[in-house]
């Protein structure tokens, strides 16, 4: 885990976008001729590997091995052995699936190197580490040319951010596929709402609120839990979902698919600036994270957007979305999508077919990569991953952040793993509004 994410030295990602385009057109049609017909109509095996064997990274294998009946997974990787088998035997209990499940035991990687051995033997990589170790993950598959399913967020700091949009410039030059796990992109009734609003149904887009209201994903065990000798990298790998560097935190994790929401209300485009408030009401057993932010986004147009963000027990709930226009407003709530006057008055629903999104990104992501039309969602993935961090800073230090200091900014919060479970990583501080500074 020692390669760098790279700088972006202009002073916005559209420069750079400029910078790189001469590169991605002098190769992309050379790519798109190597590449549109070698798994073509599903006659080809396509070996498939899984990289981090949590939750989320058994269910995207599942939906992947489900998504094309002439996929196997060959390899997995995991920080801990544990974890690998508790997939494979999870994977292995599905009756359509477990036959095509052929890991050897020489493809089973323990240890946080283990994804280099993964993507070399595979053509397909599903990414579901913990996010901090994405950005380095990310730029290995790319630079082998592998396929990519990667989860969500894409980084958990701004020097990871910008290594994920230079992969995101190396993917499209190679004519990768690479898909987001932002699963709400691939959801029928939301896609169907956002084109009504796209399309101009409840005019122009002046106001967003949105909210992820929920109890805490992974709390933090108490010290005196940790075992005697057990370094620091790995106590904080096993609670990852506690520090900022490992998770990114309760908004950059769970509630950028809201944020994501935002972003896509507004076409994709990043915003100027953003304020917010947060902090930890309920005292934790360790970690660096906040347990409630709120982030307000402003917008060239004046337009603004805000989410709020909390994970705290006993609490009510609420995944909710609220997008206010100069004709009307459109709304994502338990009763569905809607679209409606500015009275209020319902004008549209959906009443269409009900989909699986997560089975349904992994249907159009093997689709694509057999008709050679291969899928990209780089350039919304890392805007919208970018929008949740520039968030969290400002509610960590009390500032106002603008676009251009996030993208810029200097402070690296992964540490350097350059000795396995022996590396140096100090056990972060609570960040403090008003005394908390990023570069």
């Amino acid at each position: 885990m020692n390669d760098q994410p790279q700088n972006i030295d202009s002073s916005t990602r559209r420069d750079f976008l400029k910078r790189s385009s001469a590169a991605v057109a002098g190769t992309a049609l050379a790519a798109n001729l190597m590449s549109s017909s070698v798994y073509a109509a599903g006659s080809d095996t396509l070996k498939l590997g899984l990289v981090g064997c949590g939750g989320r990274g058994n269910g995207a294998a599942s939906n992947a091995l489900h998504a094309d009946d002439n996929v196997e997974l060959v390899a997995v990787a995991d920080a801990f052995e544990s974890q690998i088998n508790g997939s494979l035997r999870a994977l292995g209990d599905q009756a359509r699936i477990k036959d095509r499940i052929k890991v050897a035991d020489d493809h089973k990687f323990v240890g946080l190197e283990g994804y280099k051995q993964v993507i070399d033997a595979v053509d397909v990589v599903i990414l579901a580490t913990p996010p901090g170790f994405r950005p380095v993950q990310l730029r290995a598959a790319v630079n082998a040319g592998k396929h990519i399913f990667t989860e969500k967020p894409m980084a958990t700091d701004a020097p990871g951010a910008r290594s994920v949009y230079e992969s995101v410039v190396i993917a499209k030059e190679k004519n990768i596929a690479m898909v987001a796990g932002y699963c709400w992109r691939y959801d029928y009734a939301k896609k169907a709402l956002f084109e009504k609003v796209h399309a101009g149904d409840i005019g122009d887009v002046r106001s967003v609120f949105g909210t992820y209201l929920t109890g805490p994903v992974k709390p933090m065990p108490p010290a005196n839990t940790r075992p005697e000798g057990m370094s620091n990298l790995e106590w904080m790998v096993r609670n990852w979902y506690n520090f900022t560097w490992l998770s990114g935190d309760g908004l950059v994790e769970q509630a950028i698919h809201t944020v994501d929401w935002l972003a896509w209300a507004m076409g994709d485009r990043p915003p100027v600036s953003c304020s917010a408030v947060g902090g930890r009401q309920i005292p934790a057993e360790g970690g660096n994270i906040y347990d409630h932010v709120q982030v307000n986004y402003v917008w060239d147009n004046d337009a603004r957007a805000s989410v709020t963000q909390r994970q705290i027990p006993g609490c009510f709930n609420e995944n909710f979305l609220y997008i206010l226009g100069t004709k009307g407003t459109g709304k994502i709530s338990r009763r569905g999508s809607v679209v409606c006057d500015l009275n209020g008055d319902t004008i549209w629903k959906y009443e269409g077919k009900s989909n699986n999104m997560y089975q349904t990104e992994h249907d159009e992501f093997f689709a694509s990569i057999r008709s050679g039309k291969h899928i990209n969602d780089g350039d919304r993935m890392a805007n919208s991953t970018l929008m949740g961090i520039m968030g969290r800073i400002a509610g960590y230090t009390g500032d106002e952040i603008s676009w251009e200091q996030a993208l810029n900014s200097q402070d690296s919060i992964v540490p350097q793993i350059t000795d396995g479970w022996n590396s140096p990583a100090a056990l972060p501080e609570m960040a403090r509004p008003g005394i908390t500074k990023y570069v």
